[in-house]
């Protein structure tokens, strides 16, 4: 059909006015996007903006990852959060360096503080958490403005694809009737990641840890996932796995051999809560970071420093009356100050002995710093009194006393455990007499402090006796660093300062 031109040219323009309105419109949209972004190029940041949107491809969050709060730290415990997730169009705004959450680490409770603004958009570990490891995500935060409901949440670690059975005969359990629910289907190829209350429960009852099914993060066989083996599986009330040797069909008997005298009885391994424990049983204390590095440190030291033990007795008389007279004055400082001081006056006579021990050798230390034990309910701990041979007997007690209480609270900070040159243990408080204290790695010595005693002692001049009131010390060194002789020297020197107090200065 024929058009008239006029009509032809009436409908371009009909649709060139349409079109260049809708052009300007758009151009306003992305004009008022680029004052909302700040950006100067129109054109860019109208593009940026459009595939950034949430309704395209979503929010992109910012991370947050279990960080390393301490050099020796490999994963960490979640105590408490203290900021909320959105919750209802309601959150709490974050701010660079506000405090996100509580983490235990392998020596205290650290804050853990924010590096970036935003809103916590979610809490992927819970309070309670424990041994996260270290850049596992935790959380997620989004910008100001964005939309949390739009937060890409990603999906958890993927488990190792299953491997294939292995080829030739298999292990046989011996049990005393045959498994009349399926076998657990066996799972997952490359290293086994089991705990240590999971590995102890499957290698009592004798099953093999590759049928079982992790739960854990990253593939990790919990104490869990084994109890749930253990029910489905009647054959893992056996003994140890035996691999059974090819030959003829045994004879069936009427009854089962009885065991040999070595073997250990069928016992379970944990106790029912509610119900009396039988013969055998345990409950498992979980450990925690504190401990765990304990132990390993404890290792360390005694298999790898070679321990030299030396013991002097110090007449405590004349501390014993300065602590009086200070009492007087209202000044109230505790025995052990004056020890740390001693200790300390000691180490600056003697340089040589304010060394420690690292991969190359020896390292003798400009400062002196004296590493205090302090029991809490998680265990021991060290914290540090810095620059002691400089500080009064007074400054050493205020400053132990507040390191103390810091050390209870489990609110350490790194720099005030970390560092130390000499170490003090002290348990005459505990009425222990005399004891031996292991090396604190990499020091060279460590002090066990023991109670203070009365003992008659004959005086030979004119035969009258006298009491003392003495107090036994014990001097752990580095047969590497700190020789026999060397160790008898300091003990020596250690005595006439803390038996002449008059010699240290007093603040």
């Amino acid at each position: 059909m024929l058009r008239h031109p006029w009509k032809t040219e009436d409908d371009n323009m009909a649709v060139s006015l349409r079109l260049g309105r809708q052009g300007i419109l758009f151009g306003l949209k992305l004009s008022s996007f680029n004052k909302c972004l700040g950006l100067r190029h129109p054109s860019q940041a109208g593009v940026r903006y459009f595939f950034q949107s949430p309704w395209m491809f979503g929010v992109s969050p910012v991370k947050v990852q279990m960080p390393a709060l301490s050099p020796t730290m490999e994963e960490g415990n979640i105590v408490k959060w203290l900021k909320k997730e959105v919750v209802s169009f309601a959150g709490e705004a974050v701010a660079a360096g506000d405090a996100l959450c509580e983490i235990e680490t392998d020596k205290a409770v650290v804050t853990m503080e924010s590096n970036d603004d935003g809103i916590l958009a979610k809490i992927l570990m819970e309070e309670g958490s424990r041994n996260v490891r270290l850049g596992t995500l935790i959380a997620l935060m989004v910008e100001e403005g964005q939309d949390w409901k739009q937060v890409d949440i990603p999906p958890p670690d993927a488990a190792p694809p299953s491997a294939a059975p292995p080829a030739g005969p298999a292990s046989v359990l011996t049990s005393a009737a045959p498994s009349t629910s399926p076998p657990p289907k066996p799972v997952k190829s490359g290293p086994l990641r089991l705990s240590p209350a999971a590995r102890h429960i499957l290698d009592t009852h004798g099953v093999d840890p590759k049928l079982a099914t992790p739960t854990g993060p990253r593939g990790l066989i919990t104490k869990e996932d084994a109890l749930n083996l253990l029910k489905t599986s009647p054959a893992s009330k056996a003994l140890p796995a035996t691999v059974t040797p090819a030959g003829p069909d045994p004879v069936p008997t009427s009854a089962a051999p009885p065991p040999p005298p070595s073997s250990r009885p069928n016992i379970p391994p944990l106790s029912v809560p509610g119900k009396p424990g039988a013969p055998g049983t345990f409950t498992e204390i979980p450990a925690s970071n504190v401990r765990r590095v304990i132990a390993q440190r404890l290792i360390q030291s005694k298999t790898t420093i070679p321990h030299s033990y030396a013991s002097i007795d110090c007449n405590m008389a004349a501390v014993m009356q300065l602590r009086k007279d200070l009492g007087k004055e209202q000044i109230k400082v505790s025995v052990n100050d004056f020890i740390i001081k001693a200790a300390a006056a000691t180490l600056k006579e003697m340089p040589e002995v304010n060394v420690t021990w690292f991969d190359d050798g020896p390292h003798a230390l400009d400062s002196i710093h004296i590493s205090i034990a302090v029991a809490t309910d998680k265990g021991l701990i060290t914290p540090i009194i810095r620059d002691a041979a400089n500080k009064g007997v007074q400054e050493i007690s205020a400053n132990a006393k507040a390191l103390a209480q810091k050390a209870r609270d489990g609110k350490l900070l790194p720099e005030e455990y970390q560092g130390g040159s000499f170490s003090i243990s002290n348990l005459g408080m505990f009425g222990i007499s005399g004891f031996s204290a292991v090396i604190n790695p990499p020091q060279a010595c460590i002090l066990a402090v023991g109670t203070s005693r009365t003992e008659l002692q004959l005086n030979e001049d004119d035969q009258t006796v006298r009491t003392q009131q003495l107090m036994t010390v014990t001097l752990s060194s580095d047969g590497r660093l700190v020789d026999d002789e060397l160790a008898s020297r300091f003990l020596d020197q250690f005595r006439a300062n803390l038996e002449q107090p008059q010699r240290m200065a007093l603040a």
